[in-house]
């Protein structure tokens, strides 16, 4: 995972090089582009620091503190902070208001003044100087004037900061003057509603007979309370009574006897009836023993005896019956505490009705009385404010003259003219850069034709074209010559390269190329040890008998239009080992009907057979059909493209045009690289890959002593 994460860092590491090299060539490509724009902007600027009037900027600072700071106001600035930002926002409004403007402009005559004098409207145009500048996080506000002349502008910003300061204490005094005035009249008002409201209370109470409502209501709460804690009781001992009562009656009716009755038994009466009884028995018992039942004495015990039960029988049916007078007594007590209770909810919920409408006039009466007091301070308050006149407004720092003028700012402007102008010039450069559709580099050729490429070629500065064409030949250690020999290496390894051995060279216009390419590449393939042959089959403009210096030749023409005329007539040995050349000869009318003859078929056979290698210089693809015919007759086609000569769009249809007619394109040559000069940003690797090897490549003395001494040699 690590690597992987490496190698997708590396990659895209790698792929922000590339766009950055890219940037910098178009830079370099483009480079006058962005010298003319950037020197365009800096000399904008410096004219217009030499033209530009001189603004000089005169500032006075006014403080601005709460509108009701004074002597007696403390309260109200507690109040009123919530209010503070829109107060000094209405402040900085008025500080550009045109009534304002238009007393500073009477003052200052300003009207009399050039320039104010030819505008039509002088109020604006003194309003266009001023800029009102609030300091952040403080009571201060900057007054700028911004003129051309320090004095004026001096006397607008401290005239404009006085006459402002001065209206607003006017404004305080007068309407201090009209709020005392007002609420004068309003403190009579509010007296007479005191003093109403006060005796409508006074008569309420006395109305109601209420002296003291508070105590009142009191006492009425603890009559009600006290009345249900009564029936809260009664309610108890009623309920117990009733209960005992219930339960006696149920033991009675069920044959329990009335002594068993708890109340009963506890008795203090039958304890000592029984105790009596006791003893009476004990007293019988021993008359008993002596005595018959007949004797006085024992009768006389009997009775007593019998008396004594009788009159506890008598007190426990009183006692039982005081049970149930008890339950009837608690019972009528509750109804009666009850009846209390309701009777003192009644009156409770009477006086507070009547303390809704007192509490309503005493309310009434207290908020008069509450406002007739802030009237009356705020009226004294008003008093003494409108006595000291109190300002909250004040100047800290008149305007001084200003002395250095603020516009144009020179280091500003200059800054802004070198941005602008390596922007503009960068601009220029890319925007160029995206129009240029050219064909210069192998992206191009893989992306926009799908084509393989073969190589580049660096431009050849040669004095004629026999060292131009013959380059790879005069000059074998060359950059160029290299270049043609990586172009045979690539074609030696290209697919079907075993079957290929008539190659045409073509190109999209003339002057890209073609005939230099076609030369050198037959060179570097004879050098090779390959035996070839360079067939010129432009038969317009022929220029191969010119580059090898062979005057007067029978040629491709005559051998098409003549049939005696045989191969080795128009073939022409050359300087270059293992190299033949068959020149164009004179120039015919019909070319494109002599190519496509069984002639020409009869001498590529005849090529075919004693060459290995077979070179054909055909005329450009967009002039003539000469290309096309020769194409459909060779094993593929060498595309040669000039550096930043044609476009994409023509190359592309050239491509096209070739391949409809099923003829193979073997790939695109590259030409005409500057790599040393103009077109070295674009292929630096390749010209430090130049350099490298340069000091290995010591041209001969005499080149074609060398190429006499060295006659197969090869790379």
């Amino acid at each position: 995972m690590e690597s992987s994460d490496s190698t997708s860092r590396g990659i895209l590491s790698a792929e922000a090089k590339v766009h950055l090299r890219h940037y910098w060539q178009v830079i370099l490509e483009r480079r006058w582009l962005v010298v003319l724009g950037f020197f365009f902007c800096i000399l904008a600027s410096s004219l217009y620091l030499l033209r530009a009037p001189k603004i000089y900027r005169a500032t006075a600072t006014i403080q601005i503190d709460r509108e009701s700071e004074g002597l007696f106001s403390a309260r109200e600035l507690i109040l009123n902070t919530g209010r503070e930002q829109d107060y000094l926002q209405t402040q900085y409004k008025n500080l550009q208001s045109p009534s304002l403007f238009r007393r500073v402009v009477e003052e200052l005559k300003l009207s009399t003044i050039p320039p104010y004098s030819e505008a039509q409207d002088v109020i604006g145009a003194v309003r266009s100087e001023v800029q009102i500048v609030p300091v952040r996080l403080t009571r201060l506000v900057d007054v700028r004037v911004e003129n051309t002349n320090p004095d004026l502008a001096t006397n607008i910003a401290n005239t404009l900061a006085n006459t402002f300061v001065l209206d607003n204490k006017s404004l305080r005094q007068q309407r201090a003057r009209d709020a005392a005035g007002w609420m004068e009249g309003e403190l009579k008002n509010k007296e007479i509603q005191v003093r109403d409201a006060e005796e409508k209370l006074q008569k309420y109470k006395e109305d109601h007979d209420m002296a003291s409502l508070e105590a009142s209501q009191n006492i009425v709460l603890q009559s009600v309370i006290q009345a249900q804690a009564d029936y809260n009781r009664a309610q108890s001992d009623a309920t117990a009574a009733q209960q005992i009562a219930a339960e006696v009656m149920r033991m009675v009716n069920g044959g329990t006897n009335l002594d068993a009755i708890p109340d009963v038994a506890q008795n203090v009466a039958i304890r000592e009836l029984k105790v009596r009884l006791a003893e009476k028995e004990a007293v019988l018992q021993g008359l008993l023993s002596r005595y018959k039942e007949k004797w006085p004495t024992v009768i006389q015990a009997r009775s007593d005896i019998e008396s004594l039960r009788h009159s506890m029988e008598a007190e426990s049916q009183r006692i039982y019956e005081s049970i149930g007078n008890r339950a009837m007594i608690a019972s009528a007590t509750e109804r009666r505490m009850k009846e209390m209770l309701e009777e003192k909810q009644k009156a409770l919920l009477e006086h507070n009705r009547l303390r809704i409408e007192y509490d309503v006039l005493a309310r009434q009466a207290e908020q008069t009385k509450s406002l007739y007091n802030s009237l009356l301070a705020r009226y004294q308050e008003m008093e003494v404010s409108g006595a000291n006149s109190v300002n909250n407004m004040r100047i800290v720092d008149e305007a001084p003259r200003p002395l250095v003028p603020v516009k144009p700012r020179t280091s500003v402007i200059l800054l802004l003219g070198i941005v602008g102008g390596l922007g503009v010039g960068l601009g220029l450069a890319f925007f160029v850069n995206y129009l240029d559709d050219s064909i210069k580099s192998q992206d191009d050729i893989e992306n926009y034709l799908n084509l393989p490429f073969l190589g580049y070629v660096p431009n050849i500065k040669a004095g004629n074209l026999h060292e131009r064409d013959l380059h790879a030949h005069l000059h074998p250690r060359s950059s160029a010559a290299e270049s043609f020999r990586t172009l045979r290496a690539a074609i030696s390894l290209a697919a079907r390269a075993d079957k290929m051995r008539v190659f045409g060279v073509t190109s999209s216009i003339p002057s890209e190329g073609k005939s230099l390419c076609a030369s050198n590449f037959a060179i570097v393939t004879a050098q090779s040890g390959s035996k070839t042959v360079l067939v010129d089959a432009d038969l317009r403009r022929p220029s191969v008998h010119k580059a090898f210096q062979i005057h007067a030749p029978v040629g491709l023409a005559d051998y098409l239009q003549d049939p005696k005329v045989q191969l080795d007539d128009i073939t022409h040995k050359s300087d270059v080992p293992n190299l033949d050349v068959i020149a164009c000869g004179p120039i015919p009318a019909n070319p494109s009907e002599l190519l496509d003859t069984p002639q020409m078929e009869k001498l590529l056979g005849e090529l075919r057979q004693r060459y290995d290698r077979v070179v054909i210089d055909c005329p450009p693809i967009s002039a003539v059909s000469d290309p096309l015919v020769m194409g459909a007759k060779s094993d593929g086609i060498l595309y040669v493209m000039k550096f930043k000569k044609i476009r994409r769009e023509h190359a592309r249809r050239s491509v096209q045009r070739i391949q409809d007619a099923g003829i193979q394109v073997v790939g695109v040559l590259l030409n005409d690289i500057d790599f040393e000069g103009r077109d070295s940003y674009y292929y630096s690797y390749y010209y430090y890959q130049n350099q490298y090897y340069s000091h290995y490549r010591t041209e001969p003395t005499s080149k074609k002593s060398e190429a006499s001494r060295n006659p197969t040699a090869k790379t």
